[in-house]
C-alpha cells in the first residue's frame, strides 16, 4: 500500500540552527606582517634598481668627462707644455745660482784702483764662508801715516768694503807696516748684479791701464798736500817702492 502524499510543506520537525565555525584571533596581525613584507621586498628591488642605473649613468658620465679632458690635453700640447715647464724650472734654477754667486774678479779689480801708489800688500785673506759674511784680511807698508789715511778714506767711500779697521801700525826703516781688516759688501759682488751693472768686462792690457792708474794716483797724490802740516818733521825713511840708486 503506498503511503499517503503530505500536501504540506511546513516542516514538522523543529528548526535547528546551524553553527558558523570560529576564526582563530591573530589572523590579522599575519596579514599586516605578510603585506609589510612585500612592500619592503618591492621597494628594496626598485632601490637596488634604481642603484644600478644611477651607477650606469655616473660611469657614462665619467667617460665622457674623461673623453673631453683628453680632447683639451690634446688641443694644449702636453709635450710643449712639459718642455716649457722643464725650461721654467731649468730658468729658476738659474736665477737662484747667479743670485747667489759672487764674482771675485770684481773685487780685485776694485782693490787694485783704489789702492795707492804708495801703500802695497804682502798678504791677503779673503774668506766668504756665508754669502751674506764675507771677510777681509791683508798686512800691508804704507810710505806714511797720511797714506794710511787717505787708502782707509778711499776704501770707506768704495762701496765694495765697509768698516775698514787699521790695526798694528808700526813706523819701520822700509815704511809703516800696518793690518788691515774689513768687512766686503756682498751685493757689491754679485754676478748677476754686476752683469746688470755692466760692470764685467774683459781685463785691459798693460797697456790700456798704465794711462788710467796714473790718470787715477793723480787726485790722490794731490790730495796729500793737505795733509802736509801732519807730516813728522824727521828725515824721511827711504822708499821701498823706488829702484836704489846706483
Amino acid at each position: 500500500m503506498e503511503a499517503p502524499i503530505k500536501s504540506s510543506f511546513i516542516p514538522t520537525e523543529p528548526v535547528r540552527e546551524i553553527k558558523q565555525p570560529r576564526v582563530a584571533r591573530g589572523g590579522g596581525l599575519t596579514d599586516l606582517f605578510v603585506l609589510a613584507s612585500i612592500v619592503i621586498f618591492v621597494g628594496s628591488v626598485g632601490l637596488g634598481i634604481g642603484m644600478f642605473l644611477y651607477l650606469q649613468y655616473l660611469t657614462a658620465n665619467t667617460a665622457s668627462k674623461v673623453e673631453q679632458l683628453e680632447r683639451a690635453q690634446q688641443a694644449f700640447e702636453p709635450a710643449l707644455i712639459q718642455e716649457l715647464t722643464r725650461l721654467h724650472d731649468r730658468m729658476q734654477a738659474a736665477n737662484i745660482v747667479l743670485g747667489n754667486h759672487i764674482a771675485p774678479s770684481v773685487f780685485f779689480r776694485a782693490l787694485e784702483q783704489l789702492t795707492l801708489q804708495t801703500v802695497s800688500y804682502s798678504s791677503l785673506n779673503f774668506q766668504a764662508n756665508e754669502i751674506q759674511n764675507m771677510t777681509l784680511e791683508m798686512d800691508g807698508l804704507a810710505r806714511s801715516v797720511n797714506a794710511i789715511a787717505l787708502q782707509a778714506d778711499l776704501l770707506s767711500k768704495s762701496g765694495i768694503v765697509s768698516s775698514p779697521i787699521f790695526t798694528n801700525i808700526t813706523r819701520t826703516a822700509e815704511g809703516v807696516q800696518f793690518d788691515l781688516s774689513a768687512v766686503v759688501n756682498p751685493a757689491s759682488l754679485r754676478f748677476i748684479q754686476v752683469v746688470r751693472a755692466g760692470q764685467f768686462a774683459a781685463p785691459a792690457s798693460a797697456s790700456q791701464r798704465a794711462p788710467a792708474s796714473s790718470s787715477q794716483t793723480t787726485p790722490a797724490s794731490a790730495s796729500q798736500p793737505a795733509s802736509a802740516p801732519q807730516q813728522d818733521s824727521r828725515p824721511a825713511a827711504p822708499d821701498p817702492f823706488l829702484p836704489p840708486s846706483q
